[in-house]
């Protein structure tokens, strides 16, 4: 079945709850762990069916953020999405204290149980009007950044759509795109910065309501982090300043010296070649069509899957007005499929982000057969493997896609990885200082950000542009606002699949059945255990950083940089 063919009908949350309650007591009335387990299969066809509905209305309004119906029904979801998790929340609660515990355990796992506690410890009828106003927050965000009219060049542009020009050769051109994305942020500045206010003191309140010393520990929470505190992150996080920073400053320095320039501005840091960055052949069809046969050549399962998703629809790709910013991947279960969002906007990136987003789908699509919605997909950093590692585990086959441009893909690629680290750590130690001290106001919040900025990112320079000198550009990360914590993931995740690409340069075959294992897996075990299952190192075990900085310093040294300064 196609995607257009999937119905949307809003669901009777009072039907739903009536149901709920039914099967949740069900559970709680049986008298052996086989009658709990029968139980457990109408609670989960209840939470899939709901969950499906949430995530199709998402899709759609994110599709067409000016479409009145979706619009209205993602207001529905952001009402009820918290009286849902109520319903949830009881059923953990019923689960955690099941007499027949141990033998539930043996057939689910204790993974189940762990992030059951975690669920019940988060979540409380007394918090339930603030969870709807934090969904009504973030949604606000979204809004307001999706709503980007930006005049450049005689045309009208979203902020994904004014993305290409910021990698163009001509740096007159750069420095225009970059003010022009930053005077709409700027624009914007006092509602970013009053949303986030709100956020972060309504979070807090959440934290304090349900017993919390601060939100941090109970965003930790929240993500299912069942095996890791802020403590392990940041000695990660020390790893990457004594190790990572200075690898990104002698790039930096390495760029600026091909690019030509006597100093390198913000705005020239996504132009890596002067000969022009690496771009895909082709527009959004032609990539799709060529990304089925980098599929075919990885592994005859990512062969078939890829082709499943092109035919039935299952990824929105093209930059289109109204349409929300970023990308994401998520699951429909009530269709067993994986549906990919994204925005192209004709650079390199859109090859990038393509791969990306597939690794999720294919994890989502490989582990579909567990029965508890929970163990569909891992944590989030978890996820992230998945996603990161395939982008790399498709380097033998990138020249499907960027033809000439490859030798620069697999440069500009590696390199945006590694660079990519000190950043999201920033933004990682800045939430811990926001929810640290939620007191603070949003000028020492900038502050602290542009004081992270330089111990992070040394190579910075705003040339003078106030918005960005005063600490304003956090406000174009989403995750900061909707999703706290998140960040950290991806930093984590980058680590291990830097470990798979290292792996898969000795033995591509074996790095494929780990992979493939490792998606097989799903959620069914925590993020420390699954990374040890697929035989890589930790990232909050010391050396871990220091393993692959090496093996990435000698694969960029053994290309010639010169050759990209010929056209």
């Amino acid at each position: 079945m196609k995607f257009s063919e999937f119905t949307y009908e809003r669901p009777n949350v009072e039907e739903l709850k009536k149901a709920f309650e039914e099967a949740v007591q069900i559970f709680r009335d049986a008298s052996s762990a086989d009658e709990q387990n029968e139980a457990m299969k109408k609670v989960v066809s209840l939470r899939n069916s709901f969950e499906s509905k949430a995530r199709l209305a998402k899709i759609r309004h994110t599709i067409n953020t000016e479409d009145t119906y979706y619009k209205e029904e993602q207001a529905f979801m952001d009402e009820n999405l918290p009286v849902y998790q109520g319903m949830v929340t009881a059923f953990h609660e019923a689960l955690v204290q099941s007499p027949f515990k141990d033998e539930l355990e043996k057939k689910w796992g204790s993974q189940l149980f762990r992030l059951a506690e975690l669920k019940v410890k988060t979540y409380s009828d007394d918090v339930l009007e603030d969870l709807k106003l934090e969904n009504k927050l973030s949604s606000e965000y979204v809004k307001v950044m999706a709503s980007a009219k930006i005049e450049f060049d005689g045309k009208e542009l979203t902020l994904a759509q004014l993305s290409p020009y910021s990698q163009s050769s001509d740096r007159e051109t750069r420095k225009r795109a970059s003010l022009a994305g930053n005077a709409f942020l700027k624009s914007n500045e006092e509602k970013f910065d009053s949303i986030y206010d709100e956020l972060v003191k309504l979070r807090t309140r959440i934290a304090h309501k349900l017993g919390y010393k601060n939100f941090t520990e109970l965003a930790y929470d929240r993500m299912g982090r069942t095996d890791y505190n802020a403590a392990d992150v940041k000695v990660f996080r020390e790893q990457v300043k004594e190790i990572i920073v200075p690898l990104c400053t002698q790039l930096r320095k390495k760029q600026q010296k091909r690019i030509g320039l006597n100093e390198l501005k913000f705005y020239d840091e996504p132009f890596s070649f002067t000969t022009g960055n690496p771009k895909p052949q082709g527009d959004a069809g032609w990539i799709v069509d060529k990304a089925k046969l980098v599929f075919a050549g990885l592994a005859q399962e990512t062969g078939a899957f890829f082709n499943y998703m092109a035919e039935d629809e299952l990824m929105d790709l093209e930059s289109k007005a109204g349409k929300a910013p970023g990308g994401y991947c998520t699951y429909l279960h009530d269709y067993q499929a994986p549906f990919i969002f994204t925005n192209f906007n004709g650079s390199d990136n859109d090859v990038r982000v393509l791969l990306h987003e597939i690794g999720h789908a294919f994890q989502m699509y490989t582990s579909r057969g567990y029965e508890v919605p929970e163990y569909q997909f891992p944590t989030l950093e978890a996820c992230e493997i998945h996603s990161m590692s395939m982008e790399f585990l498709t380097y033998p086959w990138i020249e499907e896609l960027f033809g000439k441009d490859t030798e620069k893909y697999l440069y500009s690629h590696l390199t945006g990885a590694v660079e990519f680290i000190p950043y999201g750590v920033a933004v990682d130690e800045f939430q811990h200082f926001v929810y640290d001290h939620p007191e603070a106001t949003p000028a020492e919040r900038r502050a602290k950000w542009r004081e992270l900025e330089k111990t992070y990112l040394p190579h910075r320079d705003y040339d003078g542009v106030e918005y960005l000198e005063n600490g304003g550009f956090w406000h174009r990360q989403g995750h900061i606002f909707r999703s706290p914590f998140y960040y950290i993931d991806y930093t984590l995740a980058q680590i291990c699949a830097l470990q798979f690409w290292k792996r898969s340069v000795e033995n591509r075959e074996s790095a494929w059945e780990d992979y493939f294992a490792l998606c097989q897996k799903g959620g069914s075990l925590p993020f420390t255990k699954l990374v040890e299952e697929a035989g890589l190192i930790s990232p909050f075990e010391k050396g871990c950083v220091s393993s692959v900085a090496g093996e990435v310093e000698k694969f960029l040294s053994a290309i010639d940089e010169e050759q990209f300064a010929k056209a």
